[in-house]
């Protein structure tokens, strides 16, 4: 550890002693290579931009002397340290940093008006990133009180919900006036679901259709998915009035189409009427529910398009073409919407909901009594669990290359490292919370971003535009400038671009030059500042390890050529069984480049294609084509002309003067390429082949189907009306009288003989 006390020229150490500064800045040379060895990371780059891109410990020097003659450019790159210790000025040093400015930043204001309330600051705010550099800023949150909540109702009506339905009916007023406990401005509305109206949900048969319920005198509206009853109102009677209207419904299994209303419920917003204030959707059911996949079962595959579908009556219209929203669709649409889920199930399945509850952000369960009696209750209680629970986060996807991490200040308690988003629980009205963001980009953006942060729950946003710093401006560019050798190149960030046919650190060697037979003498000449560190590499080696860098030219070894000495004359991978691409194609840097038609490695497998053989099959067979004037330089294949059986394996391609060309593609004994040719005399060379004859027997076959299938549908037609003719006159005459039907027989008299009265028998079966 090491101290310095202002104002001397000593510094004391954890042991006692004193030295010099002198003394300290020796041992601190000395100790240099260990610290640059820390940051080892960053390594030699060619220009300042790339230099800084490549780690965030690297900086340039863009003074025009600093390199020493036989450095490169390239050691312009190194951390700040060692810069300054190798004798860069400071000023001279470019170290671009992240900034951040921020925009607006309006103060916490709580008042019961809900215009001026102030929640969530500060509001905007400019970061400019230096890759793999956090930058970081606090964001500030107090619960207002009074703030306004819209709570949409939204109700299972499957007949296990009768009783609830009725208890609902009459709870308009007490809801309204427990929201307007805790706020000066509360909306409510109310939906209302089944499931989707297609077999196996609900049941198809017209007159269960229309009246599922078993009781017939019962009052029992047809099935539906969702329906969008009363918009968000501060009116209660009309609440009161709208859900009155409502009658239960019937489904066919235990499973609700809830996630389809859901779904509906956040999306549509303008018919719902949500406002940007705490939003509450409270779901109520005593069943399961289906969820993506379902849909298969009724023979719907679309997947669910997240957008609001609502007709005029504010009926999901499109349930049957759309299969269910999957969970994580749904908690994303929850989250955007900026709407808080409140789940409302009977006990037998609580423990269902919770597990679902996991996994939407911001959403609670409550247990609602079989006859929905305690819901009043139920909302307060889940109301307050949401309220005292402040999550800030980003709730939408990261732009490419950005991460962001949030350090949570509760109070009493801190959380740090959180990346899914802050967390503060037990918060209190007017209780002052803070986040720490942390935003680092670990990748250079092309264009600047802009990212959301919000409490969830709460309408108000910190709107955060990110860019990136990744160019240098160094602010020294100089065209022809006088240290480029006196004109010969233009300076920027300290190097020297050269002028075409200069080269060299400062442009002081022509090119000419350095390529004569004297290379290397001139290459040593003090004068020439030979860069012999920048030449182009190859797969990540400088001159692709086949040669040296001189004056920023590669030198390749014997055997070898290209800009980067990446190419090898050597012949033996293009060689086999003595001959080179098998005199099909030419050796480019030990590797065969085919001919047209031959593939492989070597070159020995022929591309049968029709396409690639057309052209010269009609200039040599025919003397036409676009081949035609060069032909003989054009085509190496073979080829013969003779009428022949055509089968599956021929070509048949339209020539260009519209012929029909019909050819074979083979080897010949010499593994070339034999083009035999048709040439079976056509009436009409210039025509497709009369397909005719083909079309009308094919015609005919049809014909022939049809007219079987419609005299096989007249015959059983004939046969079913017979057998009920038959049938209705066995039932006439099946029917008596009721005299002699033993099923209806009248009562008869007998005379008792031992009372001389009568008694009445009536035989019944």
């Amino acid at each position: 550890m090491t101290r310095f006390t202002k104002g001397w020229n000593v510094a004391m150490l954890s042991d006692g002693w004193t030295v010099s500064l002198g003394i300290l800045l020796t041992l601190q040379g000395m100790t240099c290579g260990e610290k640059i060895a820390e940051t080892g990371s960053c390594q030699p780059q060619p220009s300042c931009h790339e230099c800084i891109q490549s780690h965030p410990s690297c900086a340039w020097c863009k003074q025009p002397d600093f390199v020493q003659a036989g450095e490169s450019d390239a050691e312009r790159c190194a951390p700040r340290p060692e810069l300054e210790h190798r004798g860069c000025l400071p000023s001279e040093i470019m170290d671009p940093q992240g900034k951040q400015h921020i925009l607006e930043d309006r103060p916490l204001k709580d008042n019961m008006y809900h215009e001026n309330i102030i929640q969530l600051s500060p509001q905007r705010i400019v970061l400019q990133l230096r890759p793999g550099k956090e930058q970081s800023f606090t964001v500030r949150f107090k619960r207002a009180e009074g703030y306004p909540v819209d709570l949409y109702y939204l109700m299972d009506l499957s007949y296990s919900m009768k009783d609830d339905l009725e208890k609902i009916k009459q709870l308009g007023s007490d809801l309204m006036a427990n929201l307007r406990k805790v706020t000066t401005s509360a909306k409510i509305g109310f939906g209302a679901f089944v499931d989707k109206t297609v077999l196996p949900y609900v049941n198809m048969v017209p007159s269960k259709r229309k009246h599922p319920c078993q009781n017939p005198k019962e009052n029992c509206q047809s099935a539906f998915s969702f329906r969008h009853v009363l918009p968000l109102t501060e009116n209660t009677s009309e609440f009161e009035s709208r859900v009155s209207q409502q009658g239960i419904s019937a489904n066919l299994d235990y499973a609700e189409g809830g996630f389809d209303a859901i779904m509906q419920a956040a999306i549509c917003k303008e018919q719902i009427g949500w406002r940007n204030v705490t939003s509450l959707l409270v779901f109520t059911s005593d069943g399961t529910y289906h969820t993506a996949g379902d849909g298969k079962l009724g023979g719907i595959y679309m997947p669910n398009d997240g957008l609001c579908h609502l007709d005029a009556n504010g009926v999901y219209s499109k349930s049957h073409l759309y299969d269910y929203p999957s969970l994580g669709h749904l908690a994303e649409v929850l989250s955007k919407s900026n709407i808080q889920l409140i789940f409302a199930v009977t006990r037998t399945r609580l423990s269902l909901y919770k597990e679902l509850s996991k996994l939407i952000p911001k959403s609670v369960v409550g247990e609602l009594k079989s006859d929905s009696t305690n819901v009043v209750q139920l909302i307060e209680d889940a109301y307050k669990s949401l309220a005292s629970t402040v999550k800030l986060g980003h709730f939408s996807d990261l732009p490419p290359g950005i991460s962001i991490a949030y350090d949570s200040h509760c109070g009493d308690t801190e959380t740090y490292g959180q990346t899914e988003g802050g967390e503060c629980s037990d918060v209190s009205v007017h209780q002052l919370v803070q986040f720490t963001v942390k935003i680092m980009a670990t990748t250079c953006l092309p264009e600047s971003q802009k990212l959301m942060l919000r409490v969830l729950g709460v309408g108000e946003e910190v709107q955060v535009e990110l860019s990136t710093v990744c160019e240098c401006q160094c602010g020294d560019a100089q065209p022809d400038a006088h240290h480029c050798s006196g004109g010969h190149g233009n300076l920027t960030c300290g190097i020297c671009r050269c002028h075409e046919g200069y080269v060299g650190r400062r442009c002081d060697c022509r090119k000419e030059e350095l390529l004569s037979s004297e290379t290397v003498s001139l290459a040593s000449r003090p004068f020439c500042s030979c860069d012999n560190v920048a030449c182009e590499r190859h797969n990540g080696q400088l001159c692709a390890g086949n040669g040296q860098c001189q004056c920023g030219y590669c030198q390749c070894q014997a055997n070898y050529t290209g800009s980067a000495c990446e190419c090898s004359l050597d012949t033996s991978g293009c060689t086999q069984e003595g001959k080179i691409c098998n005199g099909h194609g030419h050796c480019v840097c030990n590797r065969c480049q085919c001919d047209t038609g031959w593939l492989g490695v070597h070159c020995a497998d022929l591309q049968m294609t029709c396409e690639a053989h057309r052209d010269c099959a009609e200039c040599k067979a025919f003397g036409t084509g676009p081949l035609s004037q060069n032909c003989s330089n054009s085509c190496s294949q073979t080829v013969r002309v003779l009428v022949a059986p055509v089968d599956k394996r021929w070509c048949q391609m339209k020539g260009g003067d519209g012929r029909l060309l019909i050819y074979l593609i083979e080897k010949d004994k010499t593994g070339g390429i034999l083009l035999t040719v048709n040439d079976e005399k056509v009436p009409d060379r210039t025509r497709w082949p009369n397909l005719m004859p083909v079309l009308r027997s094919a015609l005919t076959v049809v014909s022939i189907g049809v007219l079987l299938i419609a005299l096989s549908r007249g015959i059983v037609e004939i046969c079913d009306r017979r057998e009920f003719r038959r049938r209705e006159k066995e039932q006439k005459s099946a029917k008596g009288s009721q005299v002699n039907n033993f099923r209806f027989r009248s009562a008869t008299t007998v005379i008792n003989p031992q009372d001389n009265g009568y008694e009445n028998i009536a035989n019944k079966t």
